[in-house]
């Protein structure tokens, strides 16, 4: 085990971290099927997937800056996406479209022991949330177990850019040295927290071989729970 006070903040990723975010999303996105097939039958009976896709990329061309700004992005789409098949009020359609979505986006599972290692950590150390997602620690019930949650669409820049980890030492009002992240991704984590000076645990569920190059977590654990022996 780590000495109890070589670091203060642990930061965390949130999806394939704390729950296995793929199922969320395939769940959710039968949802939003389900409630616009009731709706608005015109959007999936005349739009294929590829001109789905189609009005995706168009909108990204029109504001690029909607890449990690995954909410507004998804409700820009629905929006044009009802427009393409003659619905005059898409704004009030997209948004609860989107209402059903988001709700079915924060159904999650956790990892087996992953919330009960958090509580412990919480108890111990400040935790924080950093995510490229658009899943809230409110909606999640976290609030209690995470002192704040950064994501790409309020910094303005998502992970492995350092502006979140940056803001993150920024609030905790700490040195890169006294901070550790952990998550899931070779990348967006582990060296996107390694480029800042903060160390980092990544979180190998799957068991598989380090997928990243030359910059390699300080620790790795399987899961979330095995944290408690680091710290």
């Amino acid at each position: 085990m780590i000495a109890p006070r070589a670091f203060r903040l642990l930061t965390f990723d949130l999806d394939d971290t704390l729950w296995p975010v793929r199922p969320v999303i395939i769940r959710a996105e039968h949802r939003l099927r389900n409630h616009l097939d009731a709706v608005a039958p015109r959007v999936y009976a005349e739009l294929s997937s590829d001109e789905f896709t189609a009005i995706r990329e168009a909108r990204l061309a029109a504001e690029p800056s909607l890449r990690h700004r995954l909410s507004d992005l998804r409700r820009r789409v629905l929006e044009d996406a009802l427009r393409a098949v003659g619905y005059g009020d898409a704004p009030a359609l997209a948004a609860r479209a989107f209402e059903v979505f988001l709700d079915a986006r924060h159904d999650v599972a956790y990892f087996e022991g992953t919330l009960v290692a958090l509580q412990a950590l919480a108890r111990r150390y400040t935790l924080a949330a950093l995510s490229n997602g658009n899943a809230d620690i409110r909606r999640l019930g976290l609030e209690d177990i995470f002192a704040f949650h950064l994501n790409a669409e309020g910094v303005g820049a998502p992970k492995p850019q350092p502006a979140m980890f940056e803001q993150a030492l920024q609030r905790a009002g700490l040195g890169p040295e006294q901070a550790v992240h952990i998550g899931d991704h070779a990348v967006d984590d582990v060296a996107g927290a390694a480029g800042v000076g903060m160390k980092t645990v990544w979180v190998n569920e799957g068991g598989g071989p380090w997928p990243g190059g030359d910059v390699t977590p300080d620790w790795t654990v399987p899961n979330v729970p095995a944290l408690l022996d680091l710290f």
